[in-house]
């Protein structure tokens, strides 16, 4: 009679045991497929001279299994070449991984910032934002007669005839004008064709609307350069409902390491030094 209790007890502990283990499992399961998942806030922010942080972001929620999608906030003219097509590929991976990219446009996403957000699954902006200006700029200011009144003089030591093309010390050569402007032709083919494969739109349709002009987010939505009139929160409302997220989404934002050079140098210095000393060719929408 002890044994047969003793083996009634030892089964239903086993019992209990499976559907704890049972219980745990489908708990899990159910939070991350129907409620409780997460969703990345990436931020753009100002003109594009280096995307390291944000790029460490998008690996960071690319690796990370209980980030659903991802929400990019983009609220900036464009910027530097290489920048913005460095952070453009790690979106791409991104997206390789099977994650949605939303995107929500602030005020301003021109230029290199509509570049990076032309591979959103879905794109956001209010009816105002200025966006669009697809197209590369290169420009020059020349000091050679204002050196000639002062009485300064500059002599240029170089190994190859183009090494000082762009030098603001002389006037450009009708060769160095047309070697810069395949620079430019060769850049801004490589813009019309990323924006054609993010927006599923044909490279000749993307050439018509890539002459450098600005479009509000009403003209934008009209010519489908962007899916929707929306806010930031439709962009993450709409991504919860596309992921059957039943419950109110953790939104992740990206971390940012505290840099002392960061905050004592404002937002507009970084501009003005942008502006003077960065990359010659920029992706960047100049009112």
């Amino acid at each position: 009679m002890a044994s047969t209790r003793v083996k009634i007890v030892l089964l239903v502990a086993c019992i209990v045991v499976v559907f704890l283990i049972v219980g745990i499992f489908a708990l899990g399961f159910l939070s991350k497929s129907a409620g409780g998942g997460k969703i990345g806030v990436i931020e753009v922010e100002g003109t594009i001279t280096d995307m390291r942080d944000a790029m460490e972001d998008v690996v960071k929620f690319k690796e990370d299994d209980s980030i659903r999608g991802i929400v990019l906030r983009i609220n900036s003219p464009g910027g530097a070449v290489g920048p913005t097509q460095e952070i453009f590929q790690e979106i791409k991976k991104l997206k390789a991984a099977r994650k949605k990219v939303y995107v929500s446009m602030g005020s301003v996403c021109a230029s290199g910032g509509y570049y990076i957000a032309s591979l959103g699954d879905r794109i956001y902006a209010s009816p105002s934002t200025i966006t669009g200006s697809i197209g590369v700029i290169m420009q020059q200011t020349v000091v050679e007669d204002l050196m000639k009144k002062i009485g300064v003089q500059e002599n240029t030591i170089k190994s190859g005839l183009l090494k000082d093309t762009g030098s603001p010390f002389r006037k450009m050569t009708d060769e160095e004008r047309a070697y810069l402007q395949n620079i430019i032709d060769s850049i801004y083919e490589q813009f019309v064709k990323d924006v054609a494969e993010g927006r599923k739109m044909p490279i000749e349709k993307v050439k018509q609307l890539a002459d450098g002009r600005i479009y509000t987010g009403l003209q934008a939505k009209e010519a489908k350069l962007i899916d929707a009139i929306g806010t930031y929160y439709d962009a993450v409302d709409d991504m919860q409902k596309a992921l059957g997220l039943r419950g109110k989404p953790a939104l992740v934002h990206g971390k940012r390491p505290f840099s002392l050079l960061k905050w004592l140098i404002s937002s507009t210095m970084q501009d003005l030094i942008f502006k003077n000393f960065a990359q010659p060719v920029s992706f960047l929408y100049k009112p």
